[in-house]
């Protein structure tokens, strides 16, 4: 029998696994009191670790009254403090469970970012306020530029906040009035006014903005729905007066746009501290890499239907993925909607306001350049332009590259979603073809033509297989 290693390297092999087990089994031995407590504790009813205490340079308070009150509860393995170094995302499974309704539902928490990650946050606000890398930070912000917007400003305005994030590194007016209208954790939500927002409001929206927009994201889904001036109260005129006009921008309001409409990000639900809560949407995307064909197919047609979605709407917002991999999708159990559940890294650009400035080139066709890198799940984008031009292919290149193509590589594992077709299908060659030409035109505009036309293969595909 071939060996791995020589029989003294691999005794020795043996000997550090044994070493490693036994002194974590030392460690929770020595732990066991706290193990104990932190097993029947319920930590996500406790003030301090849901680090309430360091609003308004938090999250948000909506769901602060669930979470106290015990409404959420760790799963399982996510009880065990001891277990946390392994969280390096700091991402978290719970359940959550309403007193009336009865019963438990899946529930995923979120801080945001690592202990590192935070840590640099608060250091980061204390020497802006402070000068000095520790503070009280509920005496710090007000002396940060996220307090700068203060009760007589009137709107959130680009010039305020260009380039603190993705989601903002080219905003419109548009955008940024959605962005305040929609805001979860203010009981006022419905005006895009800044001023009606609460001080602590004010501030926890622009630390969001600046440190991790995924909550934004997620609550923007509705807004980027939404004709301008459409608000809730609209949503209720159109079933008691539905030839009322919209009372917000004077203008006819005959549609309803509601968040569940279809745009393929998951539902947020609410933070407490610096936890934020999304609704749990099933298994990653990587748990299907070697479903069965019919299975990949599908996920594959909707990967692609969300590319051309996030990039050609009615609503005149291009919303482009800067990161795209596996981990960054999941699949419901029971509809099989493919959904993104990890919108940090979302550029939006307001076509609308490229077509009314005209930057340089700015309708003439921007073709990503493929990225032929050794790492996984990269990408090559410059921002500048995705904020400059109106006709951008790069979301189809995104799910080509990182997704889908042959070379798509992800945990070590290469081939892509549609690895090992059918051999029918692979005789053809014409899906070999237009995932190469996807991935890596070779023809000018080539990607374009080709994802529209793989767009309709998987489509027939999926329709072949159902």
């Amino acid at each position: 029998m071939w060996r791995l290693v020589p029989p003294k390297l691999g005794r020795l092999s043996r000997s550090l696994k044994l070493a490693a087990l036994g002194s974590l089994l030392v460690l929770m031995v020595l732990h066991s009191p706290s193990l104990l407590a932190s097993w029947q504790r319920n930590e996500l009813a406790d003030r301090r670790f849901l680090q309430l205490n360091k609003c308004p340079a938090c999250f948000g308070t909506s769901w602060c009254r669930r979470f106290l009150n015990g409404q959420v509860v760790f799963e399982a393995w996510g009880r065990l403090r001891l277990l946390d170094f392994l969280n390096v995302k700091n991402v978290y499974f719970a359940q959550y469970g309403e007193p009336r309704e009865g019963g438990r539902r899946r529930v995923v928490l979120k801080r945001l970012g690592s202990q590192r990650e935070l840590a640099q946050l608060d250091q980061s606000i204390c020497k802006r306020a402070t000068g000095r890398p520790r503070c009280d930070l509920l005496q710090a912000m007000p002396r940060t530029e996220f307090a700068r917007l203060n009760g007589d400003v009137r709107l959130l305005t680009p010039e305020a906040v260009e380039g603190w994030s993705d989601l903002v590194h080219c905003p419109s007016q548009r955008l940024l009035d959605r962005l305040v209208r929609r805001y979860a954790e203010t009981k006022d939500s419905g005006s895009f006014l800044l001023r009606n927002l609460k001080d602590s409001e004010r501030m926890q929206l622009l630390l969001t903005l600046a440190f991790n927009p995924e909550p934004l994201v997620l609550q923007c889904q509705e807004l980027i729905c939404m004709p301008l001036g459409y608000s809730k109260v609209d949503k209720m005129r159109q079933f008691v007066q539905p030839l009322l006009s919209g009372a917000f921008s004077g203008q006819q309001t005959n549609k309803s746009f509601p968040s569940d409409e279809g745009w393929p990000f998951a539902k947020y639900l609410g933070a407490c501290g610096r936890m934020v809560a999304v609704n749990y949407v099933g298994e990653e995307l990587w748990s299907f890499f070697n479903a069965p064909w019919e299975k990949r197919v599908d996920l594959a047609w909707q990967l692609m239907e969300i590319a051309e979605q996030l990039t050609n709407n009615d609503f005149e917002f291009a919303l482009y993925l800067l990161d795209v991999s596996f981990d960054n999708f999941a699949v419901g159990p029971r509809d099989g909607k493919v959904i993104i559940v990890d919108a940090e890294n979302v550029l939006v650009a307001d076509k609308r306001l490229i077509r009314q400035n005209k930057p340089e080139n700015w309708d003439v066709w921007y073709e990503s350049k493929f990225d032929d890198c050794d790492k996984e799940a990269c990408l090559s984008f410059s921002k500048e332009i995705l904020c400059a031009r109106v006709t951008v292919d790069h979301n189809y290149y995104a799910v080509c590259q990182n997704l889908l193509f042959r070379h798509a590589t992800w945990r070590g594992t290469s081939g892509g979603l549609l690895h090992d077709p059918p051999s029918e299908i692979a005789k053809d060659g014409r899906l070999e073809a237009l995932l190469d030409e996807c991935a890596n035109p070779k023809k000018r505009y080539g990607r374009f033509h080709a994802a529209k036309e793989l767009r309709e293969y998987l489509a027939q595909l999926s329709n072949n297989v159902r």
